[in-house]
């Protein structure tokens, strides 16, 4: 039977569709393949290439070698397609009812791997942890620019996902603006005096159902309003309101768990686009207490329709306990 489920993280509604199994190539979108960016002869992000992107902001090198040439295991470089302009300041203004803004805000690119021909899920674990040690340096080193109000941390995996080049790598953009789905979690604090993320996993926990893995520092959960089929979060234990706050253990443990959670994911469901994205707090505004940062990792198996453009109403047909049973089936074997 399906059912309306309201989303208390976005104050909205997720119309669960199914309580029935689907297979990969029930979806329309693997149906009709070509998952993959096209592959191009020439990558920017390949070692030798560096030349051709601009300078490096941050890399993890071997020793001896010097920025901007081949040796490096994790690089940082300025989006050069950005749509945002680095320079000056953020300024609005209004004409009517019309308001626009400056363009102001950074944009990177994170290169995980050197290798063009390794996925993300592929890379060793050792890999993957620089990865999530620059994604930290990278977040602390933006939040000291005072013109910064929210930091954006993303993946886009394949074509379906909005990437547009194969090799792997992250993305992270500064905004001088901070989302209207910032306000939700310390609007709950104020009126509850409880974390919001905080009291749903402390009764997902208690429910189970919807547990996907647990581990000493994170929880992986199917959350009860998912917007995408075998849509997962990882979410920390500890109370932390920003990514930048994250210790050496514990993206230690984020990498053993995103290595597999993601291997499932692509065996289970053939391999399929998917995008990363990180929710955290704003930075340099007035604080307001309520913010856990924790990572959505969303599948692309259908297009948005018309109801979603139309309501904001996902419609997911695999429930998330369907879904986190399945997946928490496979990670097991």
């Amino acid at each position: 039977m399906p059912e309306l489920r309201q989303d208390v993280f976005k104050n909205s509604w997720v119309v669960i569709a199914t309580d029935v199994e689907l297979k990969p190539r029930d979806f329309p979108i693997n149906r009709s393949g070509g998952q993959h960016v096209i592959a191009n002869s020439f990558c920017p992000f390949c070692e030798g290439q560096e030349s051709t992107t601009p300078p490096e902001l941050a890399s993890y090198r071997r020793d001896g070698t010097e920025p901007n040439t081949p040796g490096w295991q994790v690089r940082t470089v300025p989006n050069k397609y950005s749509a945002f302009n680095p320079e000056g300041t953020f300024y609005s203004q209004s004409e009517g009812m019309f308001t626009r803004a400056s363009g102001f805000g950074q944009h990177e690119v994170i290169v995980e791997t050197p290798s063009h021909d390794l996925e993300f899920h592929e890379l060793p674990v050792e890999q993957l942890e620089l990865v999530f040690k620059m994604l930290r340096q990278r977040y602390n080193a933006l939040a000291e620019d005072k013109r910064m109000k929210y930091l954006q941390i993303y993946k886009n995996r394949g074509l379906f996902a909005g990437a547009s080049l194969s090799h792997s790598h992250s993305q992270m953009v500064g905004l001088p603006m901070v989302p209207e789905s910032c306000r939700v979690m310390p609007r709950y604090y104020e009126e509850n005096h409880i974390c919001l993320m905080c009291k749903v996993l402390e009764e997902e926990l208690a429910l189970g159902k919807r547990i996907v893995w647990e581990s000493e520092h994170f929880v992986i959960l199917c959350p009860y309003a998912s917007r995408f089929s075998y849509e997962t979060w990882i979410v920390p234990r500890r109370h932390t309101e920003h990514y930048g706050e994250v210790t050496d253990l514990e993206i230690s443990e984020l990498a053993k768990a995103v290595k597999r959670l993601l291997t499932t994911l692509l065996d289970k469901l053939e391999n399929t686009s998917y995008n990363i994205v990180f929710n955290t707090a704003p930075v340099n505004v007035d604080y307001q207490p309520g913010h856990h940062w924790n990572m959505e990792i969303t599948p692309r198996l259908i297009v948005t329709n018309g109801i979603e453009m139309g309501t904001g109403y996902h419609i997911n047909p695999v429930s998330p306990e369907i879904a986190a049973r399945v997946i928490r089936e496979k990670m097991g074997d």
